[in-house]
C-alpha cells in the first residue's frame, strides 16, 4: 500500500472527525445559550408586565416576547439537529421517556407562551399610535401565571435533561 495515500487518508478523516467534532460543539452551545436567552427573555417579561404600563414598557415587552420566540425556535431547530446529527444518536433519545417528557414539556410551554404573544401583539397597533395598553387587573393576573407557569415548566428541562444525558429513564419501560 502507498504509504503517502495512507497517511493522506488518515489526515483526510482525522479532519472530518475534527470537524464534525466542531459542530456538534457549536450546534450544542448554539441550543444552551437560546435556552437562556429564552428563560431571560421570561424574567424580563414577569419583572415588566404590570397594570399600569407606560409605552416604554410596553414595547419592551413586545419586543422581549419577539425574542423569546426567537431563542425559543432556535432551541427547538438546534435540539432537533442535536437528535438527528450531533448527539447520541435518534434511537437513543426515542427509547428514553424521560426525552419525550422533556419534549412534551417544551412543547406545552411553546402552547402556553401563545397568550402572552398573542397579547402583547394586540398592543402593537395602540403602541404605534402612541396609546399604551389598558389592562384590567384579571388580564394582568393570568398573563402573570402563564409566565410563571412557564418559568416553571422551562427550570424543569435542564433537569430531565442531565437525567437524560445519564441514561436515567432506559431502564423504565420492559421490553
Amino acid at each position: 500500500m502507498n504509504t503517502a495515500l495512507f497517511a493522506t487518508s488518515l489526515t483526510r478523516q482525522g479532519t472530518l472527525r475534527m470537524n464534525a467534532l466542531w459542530s456538534s460543539a457549536a450546534i450544542a452551545y448554539l441550543h444552551y445559550l437560546s435556552f437562556m436567552v429564552a428563560f431571560a427573555a421570561l424574567v424580563v417579561e414577569h419583572l415588566t408586565l404590570r397594570k399600569d404600563l407606560d409605552l416604554k414598557q410596553a414595547w419592551r415587552l413586545v419586543i422581549t416576547d419577539a425574542l423569546y420566540g426567537i431563542a425559543a425556535v432556535t432551541v427547538l431547530v438546534t435540539g432537533i439537529l442535536r437528535v438527528l446529527y450531533f448527539g447520541k444518536g435518534t434511537a437513543y433519545y426515542l427509547a428514553n421517556p424521560v426525552f419525550h417528557l422533556k419534549v412534551g414539556l417544551f412543547i406545552l410551554v411553546g402552547l402556553l407562551s401563545l397568550y402572552p404573544t398573542i397579547s402583547f401583539l394586540l398592543w402593537i397597533k395602540p403602541l404605534r399610535e402612541e396609546k399604551a395598553p389598558t389592562l384590567e387587573l384579571p388580564t394582568v393576573q393570568r398573563l402573570t401565571w402563564v409566565i410563571r407557569t412557564e418559568l416553571a415548566f422551562l427550570s424543569a428541562i435542564p433537569f430531565l435533561a442531565a437525567m437524560m444525558a445519564r441514561g436515567i429513564g432506559l431502564d423504565w419501560i420492559q421490553r
